[in-house]
């Protein structure tokens, strides 16, 4: 594995801002991993990434351990019993390719998800009327001694963006066995195409973002309550409410810092609650210190 100190987190986050960690790891292989978690202090925050999607860290730095899976955990392979065995380091969209190209339906909407498999386990990510879990059958678990442990969905509480253990533990995402029902190729990849070109006319991929920023309140879009509100194009610090989706905020040259980000964020949800009474939650993770 490689080994980093104090590394920049701006390049690993696709909003291109933050502060630093401690310590990076990159590990070669699931194996590596493990065997790197057994020689940690019980005691040592971590941090998983993943593509750098979702994730914010303060410009005050993370005084932990990030661990990189991209590149690492990358397995992807059909099984004897029909499942498809994926690791966490693996990106969504490259899971629904290969869930397509494979003869399988329900997988496409994994295609408009811009992070890993770990990371959308962590927090039941969904789109277009689809959520992750819906199509676990296990997952392999690590923890902090390097060991790992099969579960089965129901030992996990799961809602709306959401997914924690039942009973507390410090185990992490390292895979999972994923089933979808038969389907029809050509028209899996025709449906991946048509997600593809909405996503692309509605969200503003050109600029640095992290995704939505906000989960949908019950019966109701964060998109459409950030628009009424009148922050479109709100700018603080570089930070900008896209003009193109409400619920995105763009970093254009990547020159905001992550305070200003967490600022705007802070301010959209401030201007939300005034005027029509709702708590927009975050949907990103801002980890870190405050400089």
């Amino acid at each position: 594995m490689e080994l980093r100190a104090s590394e920049p987190m701006a390049k690993h986050v696709t909003w291109r801002a933050g502060g630093r960690v401690a310590k990076a790891c990159f590990p070669h292989d699931l194996e590596d991993l493990a065997h790197f978690l057994a020689g940690l202090r019980c005691d040592e925050p971590l941090l998983m990434v993943g593509l750098g999607s979702n994730l914010l860290i303060r410009d005050g730095g993370f005084d932990g351990t990030a661990i990189f899976t991209h590149g690492a955990l990358k397995a992807l392979r059909l099984t004897a019993d029909g499942s498809i065995y994926v690791e966490a380091g693996v990106a969504a969209p490259k899971l629904a390719r290969f869930a397509a190209t494979h003869g399988f339906a329900g997988a496409e909407f994994l295609a408009g998800i811009p992070g890993t498999i770990g990371g959308a386990l962590a927090m039941n990510a969904g789109c277009y009327g689809s959520e992750i879990w819906q199509f676990v059958d296990r997952v392999c678990m690590l923890n902090r001694k390097g060991e790992t442990i099969e579960r089965t969905p129901a030992d996990f509480a799961l809602g709306y963006r959401h997914c924690g253990l039942k009973q507390a533990s410090d185990e992490i995402f390292a895979a999972a066995w994923l089933r979808f029902p038969a389907g029809d190729a050509a028209v899996a990849r025709a449906r991946i195409r048509e997600l593809l070109a909405r996503r692309v006319a509605t969200q503003p991929l050109q600029l640095p973002n992290a995704g939505s920023v906000f989960r949908n309140p019950p019966g109701d879009h964060a998109a459409r309550l950030i628009e009424a509100a009148g922050l479109k194009g709100l700018e603080l610090g570089g930070a900008r409410v896209s003009e193109k989706h409400a619920n995105f905020i763009v970093n254009p040259g990547g020159v905001a810092s992550a305070s200003a980000i967490e600022s705007l964020i802070g301010r959209i949800q401030a201007e939300v609650q005034e005027k029509f009474g709702v708590t927009l939650v975050r949907e990103v993770r801002i980890l870190g210190a405050r400089c």
